[in-house]
């Protein structure tokens, strides 16, 4: 039987059509990879089947008492509660009925015989389901799943306001797993993750009974946890039996069938045309050309998906810095308190160094201390000459509401209104993309405005704060290539080895230099 069931929804923003006559199925037990490129809608069908977004056609109808739990990065954390409290409240409904049992053996005190049979009745009902729901063991559920997630290390009495964005997005992750619905929506679950704790998220996955939907551009992630895809492409979902790479192999051996036939047709539509053209002004032969114009106007055209723009970054190279990047002098990084002991780093032209570790460790701090956007605690960085540094900031969490054409522009002014457009499709957007205004575009394509500002920058060292975020499969192949290719100097954050490993000439790890436990 069916948990949900999507019929014929259509959906658009504007003129700008997300999804025609698309249906869907989920049945209990699957766990289905959600895939496509940046802005093709998979968060858009996740707000839908939740009732976030209402479709312009179409039902949505869920099974009933289904218990749904979604991971919306985008949460308020309250200030005053902690990270326990937050993981706690995945237990609401269990606390509610221990108010409710505790108010009914007072009433029980007062009660005459026929109550109290009533009562006693009630009081049991409530007494299995607490016990069937493991309430007794709330406390021991918590600390497995903080455990296993890291937020033991960051101390769960810690106010939820102080944590850095990839903390929050545990403390939210860790209260849907704990709240164990009949199904699980996950939405890029692994963005800020570090990769210890992508590894414990995909055993518990993989061990997971109930069904779920998980949108992720993380491929090995992607193939040891799901076993079924469904592939939004040009307003359409296509389900695929298997992991990703089962549906790469049937995706282009379709494509290649198709682009066959096509050419096939094409061939015979041209010989017919030309048949017809040859012969219908001659008595002898117009009937025959009558019959193969018939056969043309009948014929059911077959149409090629329209290949979307293939992102294409290419940074560019400034005048070459001097030797020495930077050197600290006993740099203690922080707000209030050190998040690092005393560091001695230096770091050369031609070096390109990943920054790994937990969150919260102070990576992003320290690209901060290192560029002087905050003040260290103590001790002193001194930068190099001849610098031209380029920065990719991990989070904007301000709206913005440019068009990605004013954003690009309000940058390079001498642009023309056909370069802005032209450096926007080379990463990837669309026409209806680049006229767009950036609060409405996906996280990805947010990414690829962000990108498009930083490769027509002349640079000779980016510091990049997990660039990979958000991006799709296409847009990472094509920035790891690219970062490769690049001449200057790199300092980046990012969790993904298979992204880094290849880009890199050092690794350093920042669970090294920290002042908490890990």
């Amino acid at each position: 039987m069916s948990i949900l069931t999507v019929k014929n929804i259509n959906h658009g923003f504007g003129d700008r059509a997300i999804f025609e006559d698309v249906s869907f199925r989920l049945l209990k037990g699957e766990h289905i990879g959600l895939i496509g490129a940046n802005g093709e809608g998979k968060s858009t069908f996740m707000n839908i089947i939740t009732g976030k977004l209402m479709p312009d056609e179409g039902k949505v109808e869920w099974s009933n008492n289904v218990r749904v739990g979604y991971m919306d990065q985008h949460a308020q954390l309250q200030k005053g509660q902690s990270i326990k409290d937050i993981l706690k409240g995945a237990f609401k409904y269990l606390f509610d009925l221990e108010a409710e049992l505790m108010n009914v053996t007072e009433k029980m005190a007062e009660a005459d015989e026929d109550t109290l049979e009533k009562l006693l009745e009630k009081m049991g009902t409530i007494q299995d389901v607490l016990d069937n729901n493991g309430f007794y063991m709330i406390d021991a559920k918590v600390e497995e799943v903080a455990k296993g997630l890291g937020l033991t290390d960051v101390g769960l009495d810690r106010d939820v306001t102080d944590l850095s964005g990839g903390q929050r997005t545990k403390v939210l992750l860790a209260k849907l797993l704990l709240e164990n619905p009949d199904i699980l929506l996950l939405d890029e679950p692994t963005n800020y993750l570090d990769e210890k704790h992508v590894e414990w998220l995909r055993r518990y996955l993989e061990a997971y009974e109930n069904a779920f939907i998980l949108i992720s551009h993380d491929i090995p992630f992607l193939n040891s946890v799901i076993n079924l895809i469904y592939h939004v492409e040009n307003r359409k979902l296509n389900r695929y039996a298997g992991n990703y790479d089962d549906f790469m192999r049937v995706y282009e051996a379709n494509k290649k069938q198709l682009e066959a036939a096509y050419e096939r047709q094409q061939a015979e539509v041209a010989k017919l045309k030309d048949f017809v053209a040859r012969n219908k002004a001659r008595v002898a032969t117009t009937g025959m050309a009558k019959a193969r114009q018939k056969k043309l106007d009948k014929m059911e055209m077959i149409e090629l998906t329209q290949e979307k723009p293939k992102p294409e970054f290419n940074f560019k190279a400034g005048k070459t810095a001097g030797k020495l990047i930077f050197e600290t002098d006993n740099l203690k990084i922080g707000y209030d308190t050190p998040l690092s002991k005393a560091l001695n780093l230096k770091m050369e032209r031609g070096q390109k160094i990943a920054l790994v570790g937990a969150n919260g460790l102070g990576k992003t701090t320290l690209l901060k201390s290192l560029l002087g956007e905050i003040p260290a605690i103590s001790g002193s960085v001194t930068l190099g000459d001849y610098q031209q540094i380029g920065y990719f900031e991990q989070e904007i969490k301000k709206a913005n509401y440019n068009t990605c054409i004013e954003e690009v522009w309000n940058e390079f002014q001498s642009f023309t209104q056909y370069e802005v457009r032209a450096a926007l499709a080379k990463c990837g957007l669309t026409t209806k993309h680049i006229e767009s205004k950036i609060t409405v575009l996906s996280g990805g394509e947010q990414a690829k405005v962000r990108l498009c500002k930083l490769i027509n920058r002349e640079t000779n060292i980016l510091v990049l704060d997990e660039p990979t975020n958000h991006l799709d499969v296409e847009a990472k192949e094509e920035l790891k290539r690219a970062l490769k290719d690049y001449k200057g100097s790199i300092l980046l954050v990012c969790h993904e080895p298979e992204f880094y490993q290849d880009v890199v000439t050092d690794i350093w790890n920042c669970e090294e230099w920290t002042t908490k436990i890990v």
